[in-house]
């Protein structure tokens, strides 16, 4: 399938956007680290599961040396700093700007793989790339609410903001290096590979945030969120939408296409996110709303077209 990348990229704006929904709510409920510790370890566990259905056995083969260390150092600063960052985003100025800051991700993603990949983007591409950009930042501040464009947000949720979209395009591009270094065999189909390095990132991820957490509140809010049945509902429909499919299906997206589109088109959660806030939380859509969805829609046609 030509476009089989530009395709799962899309899927994964799709499982983004449950993710988003959950996050903000967990985060409130258990605490950023906290929630990240249970997904990081929920994650683990998809995984070896997957593994084992899939090979017979319940840790990855075929990562090379330098593999697990791309792998582990896209962990650091894809989960480790950027989700920490995307959390407390969420819980200082909430998930609607988080996603708005959020769209720097793919510009994060095209010039580090510019830099250390030498990916090339056709004019067209980098058209679309704005095009798409643009209907997102239209749609995402005209979501039904009465805030304006200069309305000021609060410095270090800003921050956290951007933080979270650069490592995300950094950390998506440090994978797709780790994963030049993989073996394919009987052991290792080709379309595993990503569920494998993704596995080796949550490593990563499950060290830091597990030392973050010691470190900053102790343990205590860990033990207390494991007899927490809703707080631990969410936290596993947050991995499994998260860090286990959606993560592992954008590490094959980039397989396939370039990461700066492939972040590209994942970006688009904040407009497939129009409905089921419409839904769930009543928020009304408006007409900035649908203009943006209309512009991002022209957006991704150019990336098939181009």
């Amino acid at each position: 399938m030509t476009y089989i990348g530009e395709l799962i990229s899309i899927g994964v704006a799709f499982s983004w956007t449950a993710t988003a929904l959950l996050s903000e709510f967990g985060s409130k409920r258990l605490g950023n680290l906290t929630l990240n510790v249970l997904r990081m370890a929920l994650a683990l566990l998809f995984s070896l599961v997957l593994f084992f259905v899939v090979t017979g056995s319940m840790l990855p083969s075929g990562a090379s040396t330098e593999a697990c260390g791309w792998m582990l150092l896209s962990g650091l600063v894809g989960y480790v700093i950027g989700d920490f960052c995307l959390f407390q985003c969420y819980i200082i100025i909430g998930s609607r700007y988080g996603q708005l800051f959020m769209t720097l991700a793919p510009l994060s993603a095209a010039f580090m793989a510019w830099i250390t990949l030498g990916q090339q983007m056709t004019a067209v591409n980098i058209l679309a790339m704005l095009i798409t950009l643009m209907g997102i930042g239209i749609s995402v501040l005209g979501r039904g609410e009465h805030h304006k464009v200069s309305l000021k947000l609060p410095l270090n949720g800003v921050l956290f903001a951007i933080g979270a979209a650069v490592c995300q395009g950094v950390g998506l591009v440090l994978s797709k290096i780790g994963m030049d270094y993989y073996e394919t065999g009987a052991d290792m189909p080709e379309w595993l590979i990503p569920f494998s390095a993704n596995f080796y990132r949550c490593v990563a991820g499950i060290i830091g945030f597990s030392c973050l957490l010691y470190f900053r509140n102790g343990m205590t809010p860990l033990r207390e969120a494991l007899h927490d049945k809703k707080g631990l509902s969410v936290a596993t429909a947050t991995t499994i939408f998260g860090p286990f499919v959606g993560v592992g299906f954008s590490l094959m997206a980039v397989q396939y296409t370039a990461a700066g589109i492939a972040s590209t088109l994942m970006a688009m959660t904040p407009i497939i996110i129009l409905l089921p806030s419409y839904w769930l939380f009543h928020e009304k859509i408006t007409w900035r709303a649908a203009l943006g969805a209309f512009i991002s829609v022209i957006g991704v046609s150019l990336f098939f077209l181009g």
